[in-house]
């Protein structure tokens, strides 16, 4: 009995053990990134690197005082926020339609609003910027349009799939006693996804946060965002790049995905399994 104990014990520790250095080799990146952050230029391109440093609060203060950067952090936060909230507000009937009338082909139009998100954004870009112009679109409403269009088809497809784990038996009861579409939809099923609704806002929030090229693309100075901020900082340095105001943007860039995943990341889990089966009435 001892022995089985014991051997239960050793794989336990070996086994979380594992999955703490996996978790931090993938973390190892993003510590470095914020080490550089707090590091001068010299110690960040020092070789070999340097774990061992004074750190200094100039990068974290150049970000500040930069006149571009409030904008940038302004323009990601409306864009990405703005854009998932309406995603999900036309998601949730759109997924509970497709999850309680059977339409016809139900399953090939579901795969038809996914496939929108399989396309790379490269390939996209410029069918997206002739369309843009010729209905003058480019800016701040022809971005918002652009993310929550582009957040819509992901939100249905993982919705539907919480919904479809809610028993019908739910929605005849509430039916049967009076009750219409909208209180169904509203008082008896949302409650019971909202875990669906919080992992597709943050899957959501996490594309609109780090996207790139459209922004680049089709916006103007009314859009831009961090990442754009970031290219610019890189690609108009010349050579000389200053790493420690890169790493402090970056460090700053990344607080907000990261308190996002660090405080909903039951629902994440949840999300990529698209919910559990509620027994019946």
């Amino acid at each position: 009995m001892v022995s089985t104990r014991q051997t239960t014990s050793g794989r336990r520790i070996g086994y979380y053990t594992a999955l703490w250095a996996v978790a931090l080799i993938f973390f190892l990146p993003v510590l470095w990134i914020m080490m550089a952050a707090f590091k001068s230029n010299d110690d960040i391109l020092s070789v070999p690197p340097k774990l061992a440093f004074s750190p200094t609060l100039d990068n974290v203060s150049r970000v500040l005082e930069e006149s571009s950067t409030i904008p940038y952090f302004i323009n990601s936060a409306w864009l990405a926020l703005g854009s998932v909230v309406v995603a999900i507000l036309v998601s949730l009937p759109a997924a509970y339609a497709f999850s309680r009338w059977k339409f016809p082909f139900t399953n090939f139009l579901m795969f038809l609003l996914l496939s929108t998100r399989m396309v790379p954004a490269t390939a996209a870009v410029v069918p997206m910027f002739q369309m843009f112009n010729a209905f003058g679109l480019r800016g701040r409403f022809g971005m918002f349009i652009l993310y929550t269009s582009f957040s819509i088809p992901f939100s249905v497809w993982i919705l539907k799939g919480f919904i479809d784990g809610v028993s019908e038996r739910f929605d005849e009861t509430a039916i049967v006693n009076g009750a219409g579409r909208v209180h169904v939809m509203l008082k008896v099923v949302l409650p019971q996804v909202k875990p669906g609704i919080i992992a597709a806002f943050i899957f959501n929030l996490i594309f609109a946060w780090n996207e790139y090229i459209f922004n680049f693309v089709l916006g103007d100075p009314n859009t831009q965002n961090i990442p754009f901020g970031m290219s610019v900082n890189l690609l108009s340095a010349g050579g000389n790049v200053d790493w420690g105001f890169v790493a402090a943007l970056s460090s700053m860039y990344l607080v907000l995905p990261m308190m996002m995943i660090f405080f909903f990341q039951r629902y994440l889990l949840v999300g990529m399994t698209f919910g559990t089966v509620r027994g019946d009435v």
